[in-house]
Protein backbone atom coordinates (compact mmCIF):
# COMPACT_ATOMS: atom_id res chain seq x y z
CA UNK A 1 0.00 0.00 0.00
CA UNK A 2 1.64 2.73 -0.90
CA UNK A 3 2.07 6.15 2.03
CA UNK A 4 1.92 9.77 1.42
CA UNK A 5 2.98 12.99 3.18
CA UNK A 6 2.58 13.58 6.43
CA UNK A 7 -1.09 12.31 7.23
CA UNK A 8 -4.53 12.39 6.47
CA UNK A 9 -5.10 16.43 6.85
CA UNK A 10 -2.02 16.96 4.86
CA UNK A 11 -3.22 20.43 3.16
CA UNK A 12 -5.53 21.57 5.92
CA UNK A 13 -5.05 24.95 6.89
CA UNK A 14 -5.31 25.22 10.89
CA UNK A 15 -4.79 28.75 12.96
CA UNK A 16 -4.76 28.43 16.18
CA UNK A 17 -5.14 31.35 18.75
CA UNK A 18 -2.71 30.47 21.37
CA UNK A 19 -3.63 29.45 24.70
CA UNK A 20 -3.29 26.79 27.48
CA UNK A 21 -4.68 23.26 27.58
CA UNK A 22 -7.13 22.08 25.74
CA UNK A 23 -6.59 24.46 22.76
CA UNK A 24 -3.23 24.23 21.84
CA UNK A 25 -3.67 19.99 22.75
CA UNK A 26 -6.57 20.01 19.97
CA UNK A 27 -4.48 21.43 17.33
CA UNK A 28 -1.52 19.68 17.83
CA UNK A 29 -3.89 16.73 17.17
CA UNK A 30 -4.85 18.11 13.98
CA UNK A 31 -1.04 18.87 13.62
CA UNK A 32 -0.43 15.35 14.17
CA UNK A 33 -2.29 14.52 11.41
CA UNK A 34 -0.81 16.86 9.35
CA UNK A 35 -2.53 19.59 9.33
CA UNK A 36 -0.11 22.72 8.67
CA UNK A 37 -1.17 24.67 11.84
CA UNK A 38 -0.15 27.85 12.63
CA UNK A 39 -0.21 28.95 16.01
CA UNK A 40 -0.77 32.81 16.55
CA UNK A 41 1.32 33.77 19.72
CA UNK A 42 1.21 37.01 21.06
CA UNK A 43 4.15 38.92 22.83
CA UNK A 44 4.96 37.85 26.37
CA UNK A 45 3.25 34.50 25.69
CA UNK A 46 0.11 32.64 27.49
CA UNK A 47 1.63 32.95 30.70
CA UNK A 48 1.77 29.19 31.26
CA UNK A 49 5.33 28.92 32.76
CA UNK A 50 6.66 25.89 30.75
CA UNK A 51 9.94 26.55 29.08
CA UNK A 52 8.63 26.80 24.89
CA UNK A 53 10.87 24.28 24.28
CA UNK A 54 9.16 21.97 26.35
CA UNK A 55 6.04 22.41 25.45
CA UNK A 56 4.80 19.27 23.41
CA UNK A 57 1.75 20.60 22.89
CA UNK A 58 3.02 22.80 20.12
CA UNK A 59 4.74 20.10 18.22
CA UNK A 60 4.63 20.29 14.44
CA UNK A 61 3.19 23.97 14.46
CA UNK A 62 4.45 26.46 13.21
CA UNK A 63 4.08 30.16 15.56
CA UNK A 64 4.20 33.45 14.33
CA UNK A 65 3.91 35.78 16.73
CA UNK A 66 1.07 39.03 16.52
CA UNK A 67 -0.18 41.67 19.12
CA UNK A 68 -4.18 41.81 18.70
CA UNK A 69 -4.21 44.36 20.94
CA UNK A 70 -2.09 46.95 18.26
CA UNK A 71 -3.65 48.39 15.67
CA UNK A 72 -2.64 46.26 12.80
CA UNK A 73 -3.03 42.63 14.98
CA UNK A 74 -7.02 41.71 14.40
CA UNK A 75 -5.98 42.29 10.41
CA UNK A 76 -3.24 40.07 10.46
CA UNK A 77 -5.42 37.32 12.03
CA UNK A 78 -8.57 37.97 9.84
CA UNK A 79 -5.23 37.36 6.92
CA UNK A 80 -4.79 33.88 8.26
CA UNK A 81 -8.33 33.23 8.86
CA UNK A 82 -8.97 34.23 5.39
CA UNK A 83 -6.59 31.79 3.94
CA UNK A 84 -7.17 28.83 6.59
CA UNK A 85 -9.95 26.23 6.79
CA UNK A 86 -10.16 25.95 10.56
CA UNK A 87 -9.69 28.41 13.23
CA UNK A 88 -9.54 27.25 17.17
CA UNK A 89 -9.63 29.67 20.40
CA UNK A 90 -10.29 28.73 23.69
CA UNK A 91 -10.61 32.73 25.19
CA UNK A 92 -13.50 33.49 27.36
CA UNK A 93 -17.20 34.32 25.37
CA UNK A 94 -16.75 37.96 23.69
CA UNK A 95 -13.09 38.26 24.49
CA UNK A 96 -12.35 37.19 20.53
CA UNK A 97 -15.15 39.65 19.46
CA UNK A 98 -13.64 42.40 21.42
CA UNK A 99 -10.34 41.75 19.90
CA UNK A 100 -11.97 41.77 16.26
CA UNK A 101 -11.46 38.47 15.32
CA UNK A 102 -14.49 36.66 16.48
CA UNK A 103 -16.72 34.32 14.11
CA UNK A 104 -19.06 37.19 12.38
CA UNK A 105 -15.78 39.17 11.47
CA UNK A 106 -13.40 35.63 10.74
CA UNK A 107 -16.69 33.98 8.63
CA UNK A 108 -17.30 37.33 6.29
CA UNK A 109 -13.78 37.17 4.92
CA UNK A 110 -14.07 32.99 4.78
CA UNK A 111 -17.56 32.22 4.31
CA UNK A 112 -16.38 28.48 4.35
CA UNK A 113 -14.26 28.67 7.44
CA UNK A 114 -14.62 26.33 10.48
CA UNK A 115 -14.01 28.48 13.72
CA UNK A 116 -13.49 26.56 16.41
CA UNK A 117 -14.28 27.44 19.98
CA UNK A 118 -13.12 25.91 23.44
CA UNK A 119 -14.17 27.02 26.51
CA UNK A 120 -14.93 25.54 30.02
CA UNK A 121 -18.63 26.26 30.44
CA UNK A 122 -19.56 27.13 26.76
CA UNK A 123 -20.68 30.22 25.15
CA UNK A 124 -23.93 30.45 26.92
CA UNK A 125 -25.25 29.69 30.25
CA UNK A 126 -25.49 31.23 34.08
CA UNK A 127 -21.52 30.30 34.24
CA UNK A 128 -20.51 31.07 30.38
CA UNK A 129 -18.48 33.85 31.33
CA UNK A 130 -17.16 33.08 34.86
CA UNK A 131 -13.33 31.38 34.98
CA UNK A 132 -12.44 27.84 35.67
CA UNK A 133 -10.27 24.81 35.47
CA UNK A 134 -11.28 20.91 34.92
CA UNK A 135 -11.71 20.09 38.51
CA UNK A 136 -14.68 22.36 38.37
CA UNK A 137 -15.87 21.70 34.84
CA UNK A 138 -16.25 17.62 35.74
CA UNK A 139 -17.62 18.26 39.20
CA UNK A 140 -20.47 20.13 37.52
CA UNK A 141 -21.06 17.21 35.54
CA UNK A 142 -21.10 14.29 37.60
CA UNK A 143 -18.27 12.80 36.51
CA UNK A 144 -15.88 13.59 39.56
CA UNK A 145 -18.20 12.55 42.29
CA UNK A 146 -17.35 9.12 40.49
CA UNK A 147 -13.87 8.82 41.18
CA UNK A 148 -12.50 7.54 44.23
CA UNK A 149 -13.20 5.36 47.40
CA UNK A 150 -16.18 5.24 48.64
CA UNK A 151 -14.89 6.66 52.37
CA UNK A 152 -13.01 9.66 50.55
CA UNK A 153 -13.28 12.29 49.20
CA UNK A 154 -13.44 12.10 45.10
CA UNK A 155 -10.00 11.72 43.79
CA UNK A 156 -8.41 14.11 40.89
CA UNK A 157 -7.80 12.17 38.33
CA UNK A 158 -5.34 14.78 36.83
CA UNK A 159 -6.97 17.01 34.11
CA UNK A 160 -7.20 14.37 31.90
CA UNK A 161 -11.04 13.63 32.04
CA UNK A 162 -12.38 17.08 31.67
CA UNK A 163 -9.71 19.35 29.44
CA UNK A 164 -8.10 16.67 27.16
CA UNK A 165 -11.34 14.08 26.75
CA UNK A 166 -14.05 16.16 27.48
CA UNK A 167 -12.46 19.15 26.02
CA UNK A 168 -9.73 18.18 23.51
CA UNK A 169 -11.20 15.41 21.34
CA UNK A 170 -14.76 16.73 21.12
CA UNK A 171 -13.41 20.15 19.66
CA UNK A 172 -11.49 18.16 17.29
CA UNK A 173 -14.36 15.68 15.88
CA UNK A 174 -16.83 18.94 15.85
CA UNK A 175 -14.32 20.91 13.33
CA UNK A 176 -13.15 18.14 11.41
CA UNK A 177 -17.36 17.06 11.09
CA UNK A 178 -17.84 20.74 10.36
CA UNK A 179 -14.93 20.39 7.84
CA UNK A 180 -16.49 17.72 6.13
CA UNK A 181 -19.90 19.57 5.93
CA UNK A 182 -18.20 22.95 4.71
CA UNK A 183 -16.51 20.91 1.55
CA UNK A 184 -20.06 18.88 0.37
CA UNK A 185 -21.61 20.69 -2.45
CA UNK A 186 -23.90 24.13 -0.84
CA UNK A 187 -21.32 23.82 2.60
CA UNK A 188 -20.39 26.46 4.28
CA UNK A 189 -18.09 27.36 7.49
CA UNK A 190 -19.77 27.30 10.90
CA UNK A 191 -18.83 27.79 14.27
CA UNK A 192 -18.60 24.99 16.66
CA UNK A 193 -19.09 25.65 20.61
CA UNK A 194 -17.02 22.87 22.47
CA UNK A 195 -17.47 23.05 26.29
CA UNK A 196 -15.73 21.13 28.47
CA UNK A 197 -18.74 20.27 30.73
CA UNK A 198 -20.88 19.00 27.55
CA UNK A 199 -18.06 17.34 26.71
CA UNK A 200 -17.31 15.14 30.14
CA UNK A 201 -21.00 14.58 30.44
CA UNK A 202 -21.52 12.87 26.95
CA UNK A 203 -18.83 10.97 28.47
CA UNK A 204 -20.81 9.41 30.80
CA UNK A 205 -23.62 8.67 28.14
CA UNK A 206 -23.43 4.43 28.73
CA UNK A 207 -23.27 5.63 32.62
CA UNK A 208 -26.60 7.20 32.26
CA UNK A 209 -28.40 4.60 30.81
CA UNK A 210 -27.20 2.37 33.35
CA UNK A 211 -28.31 4.77 36.14
CA UNK A 212 -31.59 4.77 34.63
CA UNK A 213 -32.18 0.94 34.32
CA UNK A 214 -31.36 0.35 38.21
CA UNK A 215 -27.66 -1.03 37.14
CA UNK A 216 -25.74 1.64 38.73
CA UNK A 217 -25.74 3.05 41.64
CA UNK A 218 -25.42 6.98 42.21
CA UNK A 219 -22.51 6.92 44.46
CA UNK A 220 -19.00 6.03 43.80
CA UNK A 221 -16.91 2.94 44.92
CA UNK A 222 -19.97 1.08 44.55
CA UNK A 223 -20.64 -0.35 41.21
CA UNK A 224 -19.10 -2.81 38.69
CA UNK A 225 -16.28 -0.07 37.01
CA UNK A 226 -15.75 2.17 39.78
CA UNK A 227 -13.48 0.38 42.00
CA UNK A 228 -16.84 -1.29 44.01
CA UNK A 229 -15.95 -4.50 42.50
CA UNK A 230 -13.48 -7.15 44.22
CA UNK A 231 -12.01 -8.20 40.47
CA UNK A 232 -12.61 -4.67 39.01
CA UNK A 233 -9.64 -2.27 40.70
CA UNK A 234 -6.43 -1.68 41.79
CA UNK A 235 -3.99 -3.67 44.25
CA UNK A 236 -0.99 -2.91 46.48
CA UNK A 237 2.32 -5.47 45.65
CA UNK A 238 5.26 -6.10 48.52
CA UNK A 239 7.23 -3.58 47.08
CA UNK A 240 4.41 -0.89 47.91
CA UNK A 241 3.82 -1.33 43.72
CA UNK A 242 0.47 -2.06 42.58
CA UNK A 243 -0.97 -4.30 39.96
CA UNK A 244 -4.36 -3.35 38.19
CA UNK A 245 -7.08 -6.03 38.15
CA UNK A 246 -9.64 -6.45 35.41
CA UNK A 247 -11.04 -9.94 34.66
CA UNK A 248 -14.91 -8.85 34.38
CA UNK A 249 -15.62 -12.22 32.20
CA UNK A 250 -16.26 -15.48 33.95
CA UNK A 251 -13.77 -17.49 32.18
CA UNK A 252 -11.08 -14.51 32.40
CA UNK A 253 -11.91 -14.51 35.83
CA UNK A 254 -11.27 -18.07 36.05
CA UNK A 255 -7.79 -17.82 34.98
CA UNK A 256 -7.43 -14.81 37.44
CA UNK A 257 -7.84 -17.12 40.30
CA UNK A 258 -5.70 -19.98 39.12
CA UNK A 259 -2.90 -17.45 38.47
CA UNK A 260 -3.43 -15.73 41.54
CA UNK A 261 -3.35 -18.97 43.60
CA UNK A 262 -6.75 -18.54 45.24
CA UNK A 263 -8.79 -20.90 43.28
CA UNK A 264 -10.13 -23.25 45.94
CA UNK A 265 -10.41 -20.57 48.65
CA UNK A 266 -12.16 -17.28 47.16
CA UNK A 267 -15.64 -16.45 47.89
CA UNK A 268 -18.44 -17.33 44.96
CA UNK A 269 -17.81 -13.80 42.90
CA UNK A 270 -21.64 -14.08 42.14
CA UNK A 271 -22.31 -13.70 46.16
CA UNK A 272 -22.17 -9.68 46.42
CA UNK A 273 -22.62 -9.92 50.24
CA UNK A 274 -19.23 -11.60 50.28
CA UNK A 275 -17.04 -9.14 47.92
CA UNK A 276 -15.28 -7.41 51.09
CA UNK A 277 -13.94 -11.30 52.00
CA UNK A 278 -12.86 -11.44 48.09
CA UNK A 279 -11.43 -8.40 48.00
CA UNK A 280 -9.28 -9.14 51.35
CA UNK A 281 -8.24 -12.35 49.68
CA UNK A 282 -7.32 -11.04 46.70
CA UNK A 283 -5.24 -8.22 48.34
CA UNK A 284 -3.85 -10.37 50.80
CA UNK A 285 -2.36 -12.32 47.86
CA UNK A 286 -1.01 -9.71 45.83
CA UNK A 287 0.93 -8.23 48.97
CA UNK A 288 2.67 -11.71 48.93
CA UNK A 289 5.14 -10.84 45.99
CA UNK A 290 6.13 -7.45 44.23
CA UNK A 291 5.07 -5.99 41.35
CA UNK A 292 7.51 -7.01 38.41
CA UNK A 293 6.99 -11.12 39.95
CA UNK A 294 2.66 -10.30 39.46
CA UNK A 295 3.85 -9.20 36.10
CA UNK A 296 5.70 -12.24 35.59
CA UNK A 297 2.74 -14.60 36.40
CA UNK A 298 0.52 -13.03 34.57
CA UNK A 299 2.51 -12.00 31.69
CA UNK A 300 0.76 -13.45 27.98
CA UNK A 301 -2.49 -14.52 30.02
CA UNK A 302 -6.35 -13.71 29.53
CA UNK A 303 -6.42 -12.62 33.03
CA UNK A 304 -6.51 -9.01 32.73
CA UNK A 305 -4.14 -8.07 35.14
CA UNK A 306 -1.14 -5.49 34.28
CA UNK A 307 1.41 -3.40 36.34
CA UNK A 308 0.81 0.50 37.07
CA UNK A 309 3.53 2.32 35.89
CA UNK A 310 4.77 5.66 36.06
CA UNK A 311 5.36 8.16 33.23
CA UNK A 312 8.76 7.23 33.40
CA UNK A 313 8.38 3.77 33.53
CA UNK A 314 5.35 3.41 30.57
CA UNK A 315 8.29 3.86 27.50
CA UNK A 316 9.97 0.99 28.40
CA UNK A 317 6.98 -1.67 28.59
CA UNK A 318 7.96 -4.33 26.26
CA UNK A 319 4.68 -4.03 24.53
CA UNK A 320 4.88 -0.18 24.42
CA UNK A 321 8.29 -0.48 23.30
CA UNK A 322 6.70 -3.05 20.30
CA UNK A 323 4.54 -0.56 19.10
CA UNK A 324 6.31 2.45 19.63
CA UNK A 325 3.73 4.17 21.72
CA UNK A 326 6.56 6.31 22.70
CA UNK A 327 8.92 8.13 20.56
CA UNK A 328 11.57 10.23 21.04
CA UNK A 329 12.20 13.66 18.90
CA UNK A 330 14.66 16.28 19.76
CA UNK A 331 15.45 14.55 23.08
CA UNK A 332 11.94 14.42 24.36
CA UNK A 333 10.54 11.64 25.01
CA UNK A 334 6.87 11.93 24.17
CA UNK A 335 3.78 9.90 23.05
CA UNK A 336 3.92 9.04 19.73
CA UNK A 337 0.63 10.73 17.16
CA UNK A 338 -2.45 8.00 17.45
CA UNK A 339 -4.55 6.74 15.96
CA UNK A 340 -2.96 5.16 13.60
CA UNK A 341 -3.41 5.30 9.46
CA UNK A 342 -2.17 2.59 7.09
CA UNK A 343 -1.91 5.08 4.12
CA UNK A 344 -1.44 8.48 5.69
CA UNK A 345 0.86 7.80 8.64
CA UNK A 346 1.13 11.01 11.20
CA UNK A 347 4.74 11.33 12.41
CA UNK A 348 6.37 14.07 14.67
CA UNK A 349 7.69 16.12 12.27
CA UNK A 350 8.70 18.93 14.04
CA UNK A 351 9.08 19.90 17.90
CA UNK A 352 7.68 22.31 20.22
CA UNK A 353 7.22 25.54 17.73
CA UNK A 354 8.88 28.74 19.25
CA UNK A 355 6.87 31.64 19.60
CA UNK A 356 7.49 33.56 16.54
CA UNK A 357 10.26 31.29 15.21
CA UNK A 358 8.28 30.46 11.81
CA UNK A 359 7.16 34.32 11.30
CA UNK A 360 8.74 34.55 7.92
CA UNK A 361 8.16 31.70 6.62
CA UNK A 362 4.62 31.47 7.16
CA UNK A 363 4.54 34.98 6.15
CA UNK A 364 5.76 33.42 2.53
CA UNK A 365 3.94 30.22 2.41
CA UNK A 366 0.27 32.06 3.18
CA UNK A 367 0.96 34.61 1.03
CA UNK A 368 0.40 37.56 4.78
CA UNK A 369 3.28 40.07 4.31
CA UNK A 370 2.34 42.60 6.81
CA UNK A 371 3.49 39.60 9.29
CA UNK A 372 6.82 40.32 8.99
CA UNK A 373 6.74 44.59 8.21
CA UNK A 374 9.74 46.03 6.54
CA UNK A 375 12.29 47.27 8.78
CA UNK A 376 13.54 50.57 8.91
CA UNK A 377 16.88 51.33 6.79
CA UNK A 378 19.57 52.07 9.70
Amino acid sequence: MTRTGHGPLTGVRVVELAGIGPGPFAAMLLADLGADVVRVDRPGGPGLGVDPAHDLTNRNKRSVLVDLKSPPGPGLVLDLAERADILIEGYRPGVAERLGVGPDACLARNPMLVYGRMTGWGQDGPLAETAGHDVAYIALTGTLGMIGAPDAPPAVPANLLGDYAGGSLYLVVGVLAALQHARTPGGAGQVVDAAIVDGAAHLSTMIHGMLAAGGWQDRRGANLLDGGCPFYGVYETSDGQYMAVGPLEQRFYAEFITLLGIADTAPDRGDLARWGELRTAVADRFATRTRARWTEVFDGSDACVAPVLSLREAPHHPHLAARATFVEHGGLTQPAPAPRFSATPGSVRGGPALPGADTADVAADWDVPGLTPPTDPA
